[in-house]
């Protein structure tokens, strides 16, 4: 995996950012036109977009609290408590990212709307099927009336 990213930094003159697909796993590449390459390896479900705003925040970060990073020799030797920080908040993306969060109301709101019309649907099947029967029940109330009323002619009350 190091030989990738540090390959994928090495041919990297201008800002860009690239994807490396890697054993199942993307490898994101950013590279600033200053000489400062970032790197997020995650599976195929993660947001490309959400990836690529981690490392750009991460770089400008890292950039303004250890400004001094270019005259290092070694990667491992300077520790950044705030790395841990990020990876932890950005494990969800949803949660880390506000256009991801957005989505996800969203989602979560038009599936609220698609149960609520099929169920105003199903009670407007119910609606008719009552009025159907109110109706049915009236032309049946009449008969009966008719039906009384010709039978109780017959009979005189005193």
């Amino acid at each position: 995996m190091k030989v990738i990213v540090e390959t994928g930094a090495m041919f990297n003159i201008t800002e860009y950012f690239t994807i490396v697909y890697y054993a199942e796993y993307f490898v994101h590449i950013y590279m600033r036109t200053d000489g400062l390459c970032g790197t997020v390896t995650c599976d195929s479900e993660y947001p490309p977009r959400v990836a690529f705003s981690l490392l750009t925040k991460l770089l400008e970060d890292f950039n303004v609290q250890v400004p001094n990073w270019k005259n290092e020799k070694k990667n491992e030797a300077i520790s950044w408590p705030t790395l841990d920080e990020a990876v932890l908040k950005y494990q969800n993306p949803a949660n880390a990212d506000p256009i991801m969060r957005i989505q996800k109301n969203l989602d979560e709101t038009r599936d609220v709307l698609h149960s609520t019309i099929e169920t105003v649907l199903q009670r407007g099947e119910k609606l008719e099927d009552l009025v159907e029967r109110s109706g049915e029940l009236s032309a049946q109330s009449k008969l009966f009336y008719k039906q009384a009323k010709r039978a109780n002619s017959c009979c005189i009350l005193i």
